[in-house]
């Protein structure tokens, strides 16, 4: 089992504005992958690289991705491809401009100390609700629950087993529905993470990778513990 297996492409009201399907799948392709050149995207989509080019041309015209010109010995730079900061925007991050204003309020009226423990018991709630919606299932049941609730919540979410195994799977996001708010506000990913492990009680959960220290993507490793 591959993470294709479990990938899904959000559907395209994800995006503010319509774009062509294989625009979007080029932006999905590199809010995943992080960069590509032309090459690799026209086997990606299965399209020529002259109609890549040509796609590629008019989303960097519409400032939704840009590129940087490398050396590749003899010839021509190659031109590496990756998301604006107005391209990621155009993935969820529908709860930012007033979680952020809300969150502000809250420490102008309180302070920090008092906002930061509200925070915290809003996400020992949402855990409790996880928890819940995930029942008492196998694991990898309950990790595809997961999944499909995080997807419901505007991440593009997917995930496949460590090697193989029914007890260890990775969880990757490649966007974040609160984004805005994770870099003003980093204990909420803290919290975050905290909810996954109180959700799957039995399990270890681990941060493989986090967007707000610029990787293109959150991970986590979920592991069982042994009884």
């Amino acid at each position: 089992m591959s993470a294709r297996d479990h990938s899904s492409k959000p559907s395209t009201d994800m995006m503010t504005e319509q774009l062509t399907s294989t625009k979007q799948d080029i932006l999905e392709y590199l809010l995943k992958h992080g960069q590509a050149i032309a090459q690799d995207l026209a086997i990606a989509l299965d399209i020529s690289p002259q109609a890549v080019r040509r796609h590629l041309k008019d989303l960097e015209t519409e400032d939704l991705i840009v590129y940087k010109s490398v050396s590749a010995g003899t010839g021509r730079p190659q031109h590496i491809y990756h998301l604006s900061q107005k391209g990621r925007e155009r993935f969820p991050d529908r709860y930012d401009r007033f979680a952020i204003s809300f969150l502000d309020t809250l420490v102008d009226n309180l302070g920090y100390e008092q906002a930061s423990e509200i925070i915290h018991r809003h996400w020992q709630k949402k855990s409790i609700d996880y928890r819940q919606k995930l029942g008492q299932g196998e694991l990898p049941e309950r990790v595809a629950k997961l999944v499909e609730l995080r997807r419901q919540e505007g991440y593009m979410a997917e995930y496949h087993p460590l090697e193989g195994r029914d007890d260890k799977f990775i969880l990757t996001e490649y966007n974040c529905a609160i984004s805005q708010v994770a870099n003003s506000f980093p204990a909420v990913c803290g919290h975050e993470l905290e909810m996954f492990a109180a959700a799957l009680a039995d399990c270890q959960v681990e941060r493989t990778h986090w967007l707000v220290d610029g990787e293109h993507q959150c991970g986590y490793l979920i592991s069982m513990t042994a009884n």
